[in-house]
């Protein structure tokens, strides 16, 4: 009963938050130097950074009233962030990382959406991300009933980010500096539950990313041109390492 709970509660919070993630990944989605988009594909402004992608244009109801909409469809980053963070607070269940995990799950998202519409990760996300992460291990080192290994975490961030940075060194053009960042974050997150999880979630990500770069070759010459971005799949590969640690403790 307590984990059918949890799972709700997980639910509800990545529902919640996946319907105000659309405003924010519009904004972001802009090239590197670019500022961040104030305005809407019509020219109005759009009032903060979380909310639904949608301007009214007049007064309700009135003359000259209209209503357009801009960006992701909020249902489906609704469906997919409660999908992910039910599936982590279930799979986790009732131990103190899976708040810090289930807290970040949308954010992931968000940065996937922005590197899928520009190939970025912004900074503003990646950076605070992986420093909250990493306090919020921390504090959930300190209840009982945790599963992980704070010090573990914090090693996984560093080397993870360290071998994307010596790739980045090696072949600047076929990975951005972005990436390296993410992999701070997504270090800290895999190294929690030990070395054999930060290895398989590591891995993952470099297979997700071979098997969809396989497939552009397989599509022909034009599919052998085309850049795609990698931080999904480095995402899609911790996740799945999370769940697998997840299940193991």
């Amino acid at each position: 009963m307590g984990l059918l709970v949890i799972t709700a509660a997980a639910v509800a919070y990545g529902v919640a938050a996946g319907l105000l993630l659309p405003r924010a990944a519009y904004r972001l989605s802009v090239a590197p130097d670019a500022g961040w988009r104030d305005r809407c594909p019509e020219g109005h402004p759009i009032p903060g950074w979380l909310g639904l992608p949608r301007c009214r244009v007049g007064r309700v109801g009135g003359p000259g009233s209209a209503a357009h909409r801009y960006g992701a469809g909020p249902a489906r980053t609704a469906a997919l962030a409660g999908a992910l963070c039910g599936v982590l607070g279930g799979v986790v269940g009732g131990r103190p990382e899976a708040v810090v995990f289930v807290a970040a799950a949308p954010v992931l998202l968000l940065l996937g959406l922005v590197d899928l519409a520009v190939q970025r990760l912004p900074d503003v996300l990646t950076l605070p991300l992986a420093a909250a992460l990493a306090l919020g291990l921390g504090g959930a080192a300190l209840l009982p009933g945790a599963a992980g290994s704070w010090t573990g975490a914090l090693a996984g961030g560093g080397v993870l980010a360290g071998a994307y940075l010596l790739l980045f060194l090696i072949n600047p053009a076929g990975m951005g500096f972005g990436d390296v960042k993410l992999a701070l974050t997504l270090g800290v997150t895999l190294g929690w539950y030990g070395w054999g999880v930060w290895a398989a979630g590591a891995f993952l990500g470099f297979l997700y990313g071979a098997l969809y770069g396989l497939g552009l070759v397989l599509r022909g010459p034009a599919g052998r041109r085309t850049t795609f971005p990698f931080g999904p799949f480095m995402a899609a590969g911790a996740l799945t390492g999370v769940l697998l640690g997840g299940f193991g403790a």
